[in-house]
Formats: structure tokens, C-alpha cells, sequence
């Protein structure tokens, strides 16, 4: 947007009060008519499309589920203290519980974000088959929150940063990187202030409990991941008396400061390495990289340091590897330490032209046959309600001294992973008001399921979250994010609380892997992923997402 053009504060301001003045209390309530759910046909998917959304030995089962599913909308007020200004569209679906005799109620469903779609949720969910028990007697509720897929939305333009660079990040290169999110964050805000001001968690919130009106429930429950388990302590703090039960894995930060966020993401990622060290020193036969923790610390530190002085730029890569690929190795959950040992082996003993084999395999090398996403894919998470509901609650927008201050003592201190770290901007130049939710306790049976090793969402934010809401921990002693779903013993503990309201205290997980010749389970590429870029799970504390 050119910046004569950009809307002036006053002009923001005026958006965001809109055409009606605010109605409180007893008046908005009584202009708060009783929500009403549009059902109508589900989408119909192409082959192209199905093929992108679940792998091929599923697909039977994913679309069984998909016949079964019930889609909807319901309109909800763009903001809810002025019910009777400008309107917009969540979309909802329904999986409907299958031994109908005993019905217990709903279970709404999120997947993270924020800006995760929610919408397929309760086929995926069921697709994975760990959890199946949960449709039994509950209706599972998927939705994608207002700016996200089906819903309405909108979307603002990435910032330009230029092209990546190799070796460790100037205080020039990152100041210009500073000022390109910074006007794009400004640029954004500025586009539509009165939607994006109301993406928030709060407003979500809002949006769920008149989902759960329209579906003629008293109570709710409740099933988040990652963000979604954000979205859950809001929705019971705001809505106690519509909650029964809820069940939070992987329980994201209660302070939703950005600076906190990443310190708290570096350091177990840091954390977390350190175990990395110990499995690898126990299997030297194999990897070469040192007897003793201490000793692969060492190798690996010096490994970073000797790829940050000599980036290595091989013949069938599209780009230079320099010392943040090595802390992106050893920034890896436990299912991938042997993938990612072999990769750290094979970068010591790389003398080139080519790539090492193992390398190249989580190298995301572009090819020029790969067909463009078809037109009926449904959007898996939209990036500008990222921003904005991320930035909306963010009261950290650090000036640039301070981003980059922050950033140096999280390299200093994260000697093994720091590298892995992006420099951002983060909410700095974001121009809509903070708006911050004050959590309360009470409101239904409540289970924090926090993961003990794992670094997107640490463990401490579990017990934080605790301190401040309640509840009971549910520990699993393992490091991979949102896991408990994907794991039949966890996952059975989960189907019982729904059923019974009881919940053991934890399970074990994901299993650390024994023998050094395991394939690690798979490699997927992080969100946003562009060719050329790492497909390892990254840390990537820097960016808006949990």
C-alpha cells in the first residue's frame, strides 16, 4: 500500500467503532437473537484433492468418514458487543455420534494455529483410528474460526525479506529483514482494521459458544492441540457454565508475550538437544560423532561453528548449507535422531561435489513436474489470521535494538540449536489496539496434557497454565508435539475421560528409538516450506504459530 494512501490512526479508530454504537448487558442481550445453523451438502472433493489430504492405504476410511459428515454455517456478529452490526460466517461440521441410545453430547474440536482449519477435523481425527471410541456417544464438532477456510476471511500479502542469508544473520541484513515485516505487519493491519481486529482468541470464543447454542447444547465439550488448547482456557474463562469436559494437549504459553514465547521455545529446544547428545554418544559405532554427551556436544558446536565459516555449497542443491542447517539437526524430536545422526555424520565427512545422500533426502529440492494444488483443496491454515490474532494479543512489538538483543542472547545461550532460530520482527508495526483475556478458573472438568521434552509447546507452560486455570496435568514422556491423539494408549486415556470424566495421570508416548538403524517415521516439511528449504520439523521460534 503506498503510504499516502495508508488509513491515518483516526481513520482506524473510526473502523474499528463501526456503524452501531455498542450494546451492553441486558440490551445486547435481548438483540442477540438464538443462533441457527444452516446445514447443507458437504463439499465434494477431486481425486487430485483426496490424494493431497490423506495417504492412499487411509483413503477408504477417510471417505466412509467424509459420507457421514454433516456441514453447516451459522452467522455470528463481526463483533460481538455490537450484535446487530456487520455479520460473517463460520463454518461448521458434525460428525454424529454413532450409538445414538447413549449420547453424552458434543465435542468441539481445534487443531492449533492460530489459523488452523478445524473443519475436516473429526474425519482426521477419526482417519488415525487411535481415537476412534470418542464418536461413540459424542457428536464431534470440526470448524474452521472466523478468517480461516470455509469461513469468512480475508488475507493480507507475506513481507518480502529478500533472499534467505548464509551464514549467521548481520545486524544490517536483519534490521532491513526488521523493516520489511514491520511495513508489511503495518500494511496489513491497516487493510481491513475492523475485520482483523476482531480476530482474536476472545472472539472465537464467542464464535464457539454460539456454535454450541445453535446445536441446542447446554454444554460443551472440548478437544484442543497446540493454539486450540489456548482457545479452550479463553472459552472456559469466558463461558464457564457452558463447559463439561475438556481435554488440552500440548498447552501453549498463558502469557502470550512473543519474547516469552520464543525464550521459552529456544530453551527446551536447547534442552531437548541435550538428550539428542546422550542417544547419540550411546550408539558412536554408528555415528562417529563422540562417545560421551559432552563429546557429541563438541562436535556438533564445532560442526555449526566450521559451516558458519565455510558455508558448503554442493552441486545438486539449490542452496549453500551453512551452520544453521547443523543446529536445525540437532534441533529434532526423538522419532527423527536417527535420520537426523546421519545427517550430522554425513556433514562432518562431506567433502563434496555432490551432497551426501541422507542430506539431499530432507533437502526440499524443487522439481519442475510438480503440479499446482487443485482448486478444491481446502485450506489447511490461513497465515494472515495467524498474524492478526497473534499480534492482537501480543503486547511485545519490539523496536528493532531490543528484537535483535533478544535474538543475540538466544544464540549465546543456545549453543547446539540457537542457529536454528529465525530473526523476526515479530508484531512490530502491527497498528490494532492489544487486547488481552483474563483467565479465570472454574468452569467444568478440565485435563493439561503437556508433554514432557517437547519444545513447540514446553512443558512449564502446562504447570503455568495450571497456576492460573486449574485443572488436572496429564504428563507424556515424550517430545513430540500433540502426539496423545496419534498414540493408542494415550489416546484410549483420552476416549475414557470423555466417557467416564476420570483420566490417569499420564502415558508414555512416543517411544525414543532404541536401535540407530531405525528409519525415522517420516519427514514433513514445516509450514510454508519453499524449495530449497529444510524439511526437517524446524524450531523456528521466531514465527506467529504454535
Amino acid at each position: 500500500m503506498n503510504r499516502s494512501m495508508a488509513l491515518s490512526m483516526a481513520a482506524v479508530t473510526a473502523a474499528l467503532v463501526a456503524a452501531s454504537p455498542p450494546e451492553t448487558g441486558a440490551a445486547a442481550a435481548a438483540a442477540h437473537p438464538r443462533p441457527t445453523i444452516t446445514w447443507q451438502p458437504c463439499p465434494a472433493y477431486s481425486d487430485e484433492a483426496l490424494d493431497m489430504m490423506v495417504p492412499p492405504d487411509l483413503r477408504y476410511r477417510f471417505e466412509q468418514l467424509l459420507g457421514r459428515l454433516e456441514c453447516g454455517t451459522i452467522s455470528v456478529p463481526l463483533d460481538h458487543t455490537r450484535p446487530r452490526g456487520r455479520k460473517i460466517t463460520v463454518a461448521l461440521t458434525r460428525l454424529p455420534a454413532t450409538d445414538r441410545a447413549h449420547r453424552l453430547g458434543s465435542i468441539a474440536l481445534n487443531p492449533g494455529g492460530p489459523g488452523g482449519s478445524g473443519y475436516l477435523m473429526p474425519v482426521q481425527l477419526l482417519t488415525q483410528g487411535a481415537a476412534d471410541g470418542l464418536n461413540d456417544r459424542y457428536d464431534l464438532i470440526g470448524f474452521d474460526p472466523r478468517g480461516v477456510g470455509y469461513s469468512t476471511t480475508t488475507d493480507c500479502p507475506d513481507a518480502d525479506e529478500g533472499p534467505d542469508s548464509i551464514g549467521p544473520l548481520t545486524k544490517a541484513q536483519a534490521r532491513t529483514r526488521y523493516r520489511a515485516e514491520a511495513e508489511a505487519n503495518a500494511a496489513c493491519g491497516r487493510s481491513d482494521p475492523a475485520f482483523l481486529a476482531r480476530l482474536t482468541t476472545a472472539d472465537v470464543a464467542r464464535d464457539l459458544d454460539l456454535i454450541r447454542a445453535g446445536l441446542g447444547e447446554r454444554k460443551l465439550g472440548f478437544l484442543g492441540v497446540s493454539w486450540g488448547t489456548w482457545l479452550g482456557v479463553v472459552y472456559r474463562s469466558l463461558f464457564p457454565a457452558s463447559v463439561s469436559r475438556m481435554f488440552l494437549d500440548s498447552v501453549a504459553i498463558p502469557d502470550f508475550s512473543l519474547v516469552a514465547f520464543s525464550d521459552g521455545r529456544a530453551a527446551a529446544a536447547e534442552r531437548n538437544a541435550r538428550r539428542m547428545t546422550a542417544w547419540l554418544a550411546e550408539r558412536d559405532e554408528r555415528y562417529h560423532l563422540g562417545s560421551t554427551a559432552r563429546q557429541v556436544s563438541a562436535t556438533i558446536a564445532a560442526l555449526r561453528a566450521d559451516y558458519d565459516t565455510n558455508p558448503r555449497a554442493f552441486t545438486d542443491l539449490p542452496i549453500a548449507l551453512d551452520g544453521s542447517f547443523v543446529a536445525v539437526a540437532a534441533s529434532q524430536d526423538a522419532p527423527v535422531w536417527p535420520l537426523a545422526g546421519q545427517v550430522l555424520t554425513e556433514l562432518r565427512e562431506a567433502t563434496g561435489p555432490a551432497a551426501p545422500p541422507t542430506v539431499k533426502e530432507v533437502i526440499r529440492v524443487p522439481s519442475t513436474s510438480e503440479p499446482e494444488p487443485p482448486a478444491d483443496l481446502p485450506e489447511q491454515g490461513n497465515r494472515t489470521m495467524n498474524r492478526a490474532a497473534f499480534c492482537n494479543e501480543d503486547p511485545s512489538r519490539l523496536g528493532f535494538e531490543a528484537a535483535w538483543a533478544a535474538y543475540q542472547r538466544r544464540l549465546a545461550d543456545n549453543p547446539l540449536t540457537g542457529r536454528s532460530l529465525g530473526f523476526s520482527a515479530g508484531c512490530a508495526g502491527w497498528p490494532l489496539p492489544v487486547q488481552t483475556v483474563d483467565l479465570r478458573r472454574g468452569g467444568g472438568s478440565l485435563v493439561l496434557s503437556g508433554h514432557r521434552w517437547e519444545t513447540p509447546s514446553p512443558y512449564e507452560w502446562t504447570w503455568q497454565t495450571r497456576a492460573a486455570v486449574g485443572g488436572t496435568v496429564y504428563t507424556v514422556d515424550d517430545d513430540v508435539h500433540g502426539s496423545v491423539l496419534q498414540q493408542p494408549d494415550c489416546a484410549a486415556d483420552v476416549v475414557r475421560y470423555f466417557g467416564t470424566g476420570r483420566i490417569d495421570r499420564g502415558c508414555a508416548g512416543v517411544p525414543v528409538p532404541a536401535d540407530a538403524a531405525e528409519k525415522a517415521a517420516g519427514i514433513a516439511a514445516f509450514p510454508g516450506a519453499s524449495p530449497g528449504k529444510v524439511t526437517f520439523r524446524t524450531l523456528a521460534a521466531s514465527k506467529l504459530s504454535l
